[in-house]
């Protein structure tokens, strides 16, 4: 019975999932878009920047404090915790899980185990 429910999911998700490309490419096709160009463009432009005005309105999502931009890392940066997240394509990554620790805050949890 469960492999009978399995079956019917994928089946409705594949249908799914033809059904979404048919739509890209039709909205592509309505917009004058080709993909290949599109392709040329991303490769020849520089990765988008991230805008250090929206620090303004940014905050950790765990502990609600303000982030410093770090240009080398290309992160966010909450020094309270530690934690670091990442900016994709200009877009700040802040979901916690995707966050990674700091060595300066690694650190402190070396020395808090030793003692």
């Amino acid at each position: 019975m469960l492999s009978g429910a399995c079956r019917r999911l994928t089946l409705a998700l594949l249908r799914t999932r033809a059904q979404t490309s048919a739509v890209t490419r039709r909205c592509l096709h309505a917009s004058g878009s080709r993909p290949s160009a599109d392709r040329r463009k991303k490769a020849e432009e520089p990765p988008c920047a991230f805008d250090p005005a929206l620090l303004e309105f940014l905050v950790c999502p765990l502990s609600k404090k303000p982030l410093r931009y770090e240009a080398s890392t290309n992160e966010l940066i909450n020094e309270e915790l530690g934690i670091a997240y990442p900016i994709i394509d200009g877009i700040p990554n802040m979901i916690p899980q995707a966050a990674r620790m700091t060595t300066h805050q690694t650190k402190k949890q070396e020395e808090m185990e030793q003692h």
